[in-house]
């Protein structure tokens, strides 16, 4: 749809610019003043649904890029989560062992 706008506008404009030009007499400028002014208010609504339009599609990009944003924070929290997980069952395996350095999970206590 915007597309579409955008091929209009230049014509458009240069049908305005045609009927100044081509005017000779004061009602052909009058009548070339009013077509411009319709012109203009015809680019101008076109103008307007293409800024919606692009308002639209930024908002559209917005969810887009705060979906993957969301499901990026969640892969790196299931990340972590899992890591945390390996590193507390390797202490407690290292503590029922009795290695030094090791902390005991249960008790937070150092070997």
């Amino acid at each position: 749809m915007t597309h579409r706008h955008r091929s209009i506008l230049p014509l458009v404009a240069a049908m305005a610019m045609s009927f100044g030009i081509t005017a000779c007499t004061e009602s052909e400028q009058n009548a070339a003043e009013a077509d411009a002014e319709v012109a203009a208010d015809r680019t101008a609504d076109v103008a307007a649904e293409a800024g919606d339009a692009l308002v639209d599609g930024a908002a559209q990009a917005g969810e887009v890029i705060e979906g993957g944003a969301m499901k990026a924070a969640q892969a790196v929290e299931d990340v972590s989560g899992d890591a945390a997980r390996k590193l507390e069952a390797e202490q407690a395996e290292a503590a029922a062992e009795g290695r030094p350095g090791a902390i005991n999970p249960a008790t937070d206590e150092r070997q």
